[in-house]
């Protein structure tokens, strides 16, 4: 637990240190979120439901509908009862897939009454993926593995005073050797600032 407050605590800062020079050109939005994680394809056969943590910034001129988001995320699954049968592991062995990835997107809202407390947007972009085998029942000699991917999705801005709450699911396709590593991540969480 601590491993991974240290890596929420350096994504947090890093998005925070990017953001502070632009802040005077571009409102900007603080968010953190997280919640759960979907593997699909093949990724979804050999890792179970886990779960992910997000924070980032949003950059938006007033004058446009689309902005640019910088994120930073964490990911976990653990692998599937199949996949540990797969590698002659038994079922309750500790293996677990972890993905540590930052992307760079554009974010399109939809115009809105400037009464309606609801905004919904679209977002999609670019990311670099690393991911890494964890766990005391991982074969010795397995690597982590740094890749591109692309990721595309939608949500919506729920209004509630001087923040906004947020929830957002975006499909990720993690261009990986022999294929490709997909999931979706459905994000919940709060923004700060901006406009």
């Amino acid at each position: 637990m601590k491993g991974l407050a240290k890596h929420v605590a350096a994504l947090s800062l890093g998005v925070l240190a990017f953001a502070a020079p632009v802040q005077a050109q571009a409102p900007v939005q603080f968010s953190l979120g997280g919640s759960l994680g979907i593997p699909l394809g093949d990724f979804g056969d050999a890792a179970k439901m886990g779960w992910h943590a997000l924070a980032g910034a949003t950059f938006k001129p007033a004058s446009l509908p689309v902005g640019i988001q910088i994120d930073g995320n964490y990911s976990q699954f653990s692998a599937s009862d199949e996949a540990l049968a797969a590698a002659d592991l038994p079922e309750d062995a500790s293996v677990k897939t972890r993905l540590m990835f930052a992307t760079a997107n554009a974010v399109y809202s939809f115009k809105t009454a400037e009464t309606s407390r609801l905004h919904p947007y679209l977002i999609g972009g670019l990311g670099v993926y690393n991911a890494k085998a964890t766990g005391d029942d991982v074969p010795d000699g397995v690597e982590s593995t740094t890749d591109f991917g692309i990721n595309a999705g939608a949500g919506f801005n729920v209004a509630a005073g001087g923040a906004s709450v947020f929830v957002e699911g975006r499909f990720h396709d993690v261009f990986t050797d022999g294929g490709s590593t997909q999931f979706v991540p459905i994000t919940v969480g709060v923004r700060l600032g901006g406009k």
